[in-house]
Order: C-alpha cells, then structure tokens, then sequence
C-alpha cells in the first residue's frame, strides 16, 4: 500500500476488494501485490500449527438451515477440517488442502451447494492471528469546523435536531477501527466488536483494531463525536462497533469473513451496518460458476438473517466507473491470484452490494455531480452521498489520533449508513425495510445530467439512485413515517411463456387497504414488452399494474399506487407475472408493499 503522508493528510492506493478509495478522479483502484504494504505494519505472524499445510483453501458448505450438523463429519471423510459453522443459516467454513474435497463433498447427502471461496492459499495466521498493533496516540490542537460533505447533506443542521440515540449501535464491516481514537473513543462499543478474519469472530481484545487506514477513516465519517476536537461524524451519538473482516498482510475481504460479520450483525444488535469493500476474489460473483454460486448463496443467507435481526446493511457501488446494470466484462479477478477477462452478464452480481435488501450507495463530488470514478446502473443504486473526487476530499479520522482525506464509493456510503442511523434514532421502532424506505424517501432529488449512460428519471435514476441524503429531512419530523411495510426478498424465475407468482402475507393491519396502497415492483428481465404485471388481492381480485409496454426497456424498477380500498388488508396479496413471448426471460427479484 503506497502511504504519501502531507502534513495531517493521506492519500491511499487501496487494494482490489475495497468499493473504496480511488487515488485520482480519473483511475479506479487498482490491485495491489500481496505483502506490499508490510513496511506500515508491526504485527507479525504467528508459526503455522501443525493442522495448516501449503495449499489449504476454504469452502463454504452449504445445507438446510439447521443441517449442518448431519454433514460435518463428512468434512473430515473427504479430507477436510471444520473451520467455523453458522447451523442457523446452514453454512459450514471448511478447510482443506485436497483437490477432490469440493467434489466429494457435493456427492454427500444433505449437502445443497459447495464453493472455494478464494484461489489462494488461507493463510497459516488464520491458526494463531496476530493481533493488530495498537498505535500510540498523537494529541490534536485541530478544532471542529464545518466540512463540505456535511454541509452538503445538511448534517450540520440536523444536529441542532438530534445527533443520534446512544442506544443505536452501527456496525463498521472493514479493515478495523482504531478505538483508542480521540473521535472515536467516546462512541467505541468494545463489548460488541470482534474480528471476522478469516471467518470466525475473535473477540480477543484489540482484534477488531485497523490493520490499515480504512475503517478508522470510514468510523469517523459515520460517528466521530462532537467532542470540540478534530471532526464530527454525520450521527455523532449514536455507538461504533468494529468489526473486522479484512485480513492482514492482504487486506481482502474474503466470503466467510462477510458472513461471520453479518451474522455477529445480527447477533449483537446492529442497527445499521457499513460495507465499503465487495467480497473478494471476485468482482463479480456469477452463478453459473459453481464456486460463485456457493458465495453468492453464503452470504445472502447471512444477509438475510442480519436483517431478519433488525440490522440494515449499507454498502459502497464501487469505483469502476462501471454500469452495474449493463455487466459485460469483469477483468480485475481474481484478485488472490492472476485476474484474467472473462465475459458476464447481469447475473454476476457484485456482493454485498447488490444483494437483495442492501441499500447501494453512489459518490459524488463536491456541488453535487456523480463522482468520475463512482459505479453507477438504472435499478441497481439506491441513493448517493458525498464521496469526493478529485482534490476535494472526505476528511476524516486515521488511526494514531491522526486525520487524512481519502475519496472513493467508500466514503460515500458511511455518511448514508450515518443518516441510516439518525432515521433510526427518531424512529426507534423501524424495520431495516423502513429505514431503507425512508433513506429513499428523504433524499433530495437528482436529475440525470447530459450524460447518456445516466438512464431513469429525475426521482429515481442510474447515477443518483432515489436522491441525493438529506440528514436534516431525515430527523425533522416533517415526512410522516411509511405505513405498514411488508416485502418479498426471494428470486422467482420468469421462463418463456409462463406465468410465475410472488407472495406476500399481511397481517397486523387493521381494516382494508388504503385507497394508496404502494406496490413496490423490482424485476429484472430483458424484453418488458413481453410481461404482464397483475397484483392479486388476497380474494382474488386483479389489479394490473403493467401490460406490455416499454417495448425493448430492461427491466421494471417502480413503485405503483393500487386504490385497493375495497380490499381486506390482511391475507395473501400475490404479484403475478406473464412472460407472453420467447426468448427473453428474467426473474422477479423483490417487491414490496406499503399500506
């Protein structure tokens, strides 16, 4: 990692895996060698146990939720080791330095998928991690004043409203947070932070300390306090837990590491997480790799159970300047080893970024405009925030009691899972899928420049998503809460000539729908001219919300208003699509409904 140090700021080369921080407003990141950013560190690595062997790889072994106990023993049988195990979403972290070990392991009954997780060995500190150094602490004579990025996203103003609730708790999913931080220190939730490296959480203390620069920089966006000193970070009341997924020596974001992250998420309370890095090696996880589709499937589930736990995951789009919605070429993986150019389509999915229920985060510049280097796509973004570009920067905290500017999607999504956790600090009995409906809902809009990679409208478009966050709207009190919200996250495939549904159970809601009811419809399919859209009310009544219009436009991303108040809410409301020609198919990829 090249360090240029110029008085009290910092610019960063950061390795592949990061969503993160771009050098320059005309390059994304680029990879870098293994081991080159040692001279920075003084950890020092632990002599492998006898168990670590040259050519040990990981696996995720994936089986019904609660199943895994049935296969663990056949772990062993087919030369492998148990690593870590998550029974609740059915996935197992095995070790092993056979060839046939994956092949053999998807002949064993109750085995549903299995898939290497890098193409590199796992490194013999997995055995005995080093802990991370604890940096001594440089004073600061620097006073707190207004920053752009704040004033962009009326931070500053939000705080004479509230600066958050001290029970909110945020996650910062990254290379580690320095806790003993000035700005970060009165925030620090020590009993609720770990590291994940490697896959299974260490709670040793101090494991969840930086190994780089980038969490402490991404911590401090989020909820460095109002303290007088140095910054203040967009909700700087509510509590920091650090947990670190990256690995040393490397800094990549392994599968396994995302999802014992997750799943501590949800296990300790996280009301919001922030995710700026995609899940290394790959760029792009594609399911018709049989390993990808094993790493796709691992950290949704874990995904799913954090947000079925009240945590909100926010995540950086990425700094390729890539249209996510238009996937063609992925020529920077792996990342562990030797990338090479491979073909894809929208099927490959950067992770977790664009998981079902993640909210995807775009940058943008100082005044407003799509960052040069920030990744972008119709349906994929959700919202933007200020991420930086050029020599205008996002200043925030470094470790060593330091502060430095970094740019990037990075740093973007961190004031996003900030406002996330302002909303939830006035609206303390929101859901994840309220507070990601409300970041939608208070965020200012944006229209597309002269640009003709930007596609969409000025409410929701490919570069600004919903808006640009407003953190003033999001604690004012002026925007009345959502009503009654309930979603199906679940891939439905739409074949040829078929007619496919998606239900959803209501249930709680007093009395018929609303003469408003919202139906929030996401399909992914590349001819609409081809689909019927119908809601189906739990007695049977049809409401058409699309007939095969929108001749050769991909995809359907729109919310629709139904007068559904002859309608009982409670019971099984469907969306029900027909495919009326060939050749084109897709899959309904979540919709939702707000009473």
């Amino acid at each position: 990692m090249a360090v240029a140090a110029l008085g009290t700021t910092v610019a960063l080369a950061a390795p592949a895996g990061f969503a993160q921080a771009a050098t320059s407003d005309t390059a994304p990141v680029a990879a870098r060698s293994a081991g080159a950013d040692q001279a920075t560190r003084t950890t020092t690595v632990a002599a492998a146990p006898a168990a670590w062997v040259a050519g040990t790889r990981a696996y995720l072994v994936i089986t019904a939720p609660g199943g895994t106990s049935a296969v663990s023993g056949a772990v062993a049988t087919s030369g492998g080791s148990v690593f870590a195990t998550y029974d609740a979403i059915g996935v197992i972290v095995a070790h092993s330095a056979s060839a046939s070990f994956a092949t053999s392991m998807r002949a064993v009954s109750g085995v549903q998928q299995v898939g290497a997780t890098r193409t590199s060995d796992v490194p013999a500190d997995a055995y005995n991690p080093a802990l991370p150094a604890n940096p001594a602490q440089s004073a600061t004579t620097l006073t707190e004043s207004n920053r752009w990025d704040m004033t962009q996203i009326k931070a500053d103003q939000a705080w004479a409203v509230t600066t958050g609730s001290s029970t909110v708790k945020v996650g910062v999913l990254d290379t580690g947070v320095d806790d003993q931080h000035q700005d970060i220190a009165p925030n620090f939730n020590a009993a609720d932070s770990a590291s994940c490296a490697y896959g299974k959480a260490d709670t040793r203390t101090g494991a969840w300390r930086d190994v780089g620069t980038h969490g402490t920089h991404v911590a401090g966006t989020v909820a460095a306090a109002k303290n007088g000193k140095g910054v203040i970070g967009v909700a700087p009341g509510v509590k920091i837990s650090s947990v670190r997924i990256a690995e040393p020596g490397s800094s990549l974001f392994f599968a396994e590491n995302t999802i014992c992250g997750f799943m501590w998420a949800g296990d300790h309370g996280f009301k919001v997480t922030n995710n700026s890095y995609y899940t290394d090696p790959w760029q792009f996880n594609c399911p018709d790799n049989v390993d990808q589709a094993a790493i796709i499937e691992g950290v949704r589930r874990a995904q799913v159970y954090a947000e079925g736990k009240g945590s909100l995951q926010v995540a950086a789009a990425g700094n390729s300047n890539y249209d996510l919605a238009n996937k063609t070429t992925d020529s920077e993986s792996p990342n562990d080893s030797t990338p090479v150019t491979r073909t894809i389509t929208n099927a490959c999915i950067d992770i977790p970024t664009e998981l079902p229920g993640v909210v995807t985060v775009a940058s943008q510049a100082s005044g407003g405009a799509k960052a040069s280097y920030s990744n972008f796509g119709n349906g994929v973004i959700d919202v933007a925030a200020p991420g930086g570009d050029g020599s205008t920067q996002v200043y925030s905290t470094l470790p060593g009691g330091k502060y430095g500017n970094m740019s990037g999607t990075s740093m973007a999504s961190p004031h996003v899972a900030g406002v996330a956790a302002l909303i939830a600090s006035v609206n303390p009995t929101f859901t994840p899928a309220q507070i990601r409906d409300q970041l939608g809902v208070q965020a200012n809009d944006r229209a597309c420049p002269s640009d003709a990679r930007c596609t969409g409208t000025t409410a929701k478009n490919g570069f600004f998503g919903e808006g640009a966050v407003d953190a003033l709207k999001a604690v004012g009190g002026s925007t009345p809460p959502p009503g009654a919200y309930f979603e199906n996250l679940a891939d439905v495939t739409i074949a040829d000539n078929s007619t496919v549904e998606s239900p959803i159970t209501v249930s709680g809601v007093t009395g018929n729908a609303p003469a408003t009811l919202k139906v929030g419809v996401d399909i992914k399919h590349t001819y609409i001219g081809d689909l019927k859209v119908d809601l189906v009310a739990p007695d049977g009544t049809v409401y058409t919300l699309h007939n095969r219009t929108g001749s050769g436009t991909d995809n359907i991303a729109q919310t629709y208003t139904v007068n559904a108040s002859a309608e009982v809410a409670n019971g099984v409301w469907k969306l029900r699509v027909n495919d009326n020609a060939s050749q084109d198919t897709g899959k309904i990829d979540a919709w939702n409904l707000t009473f």
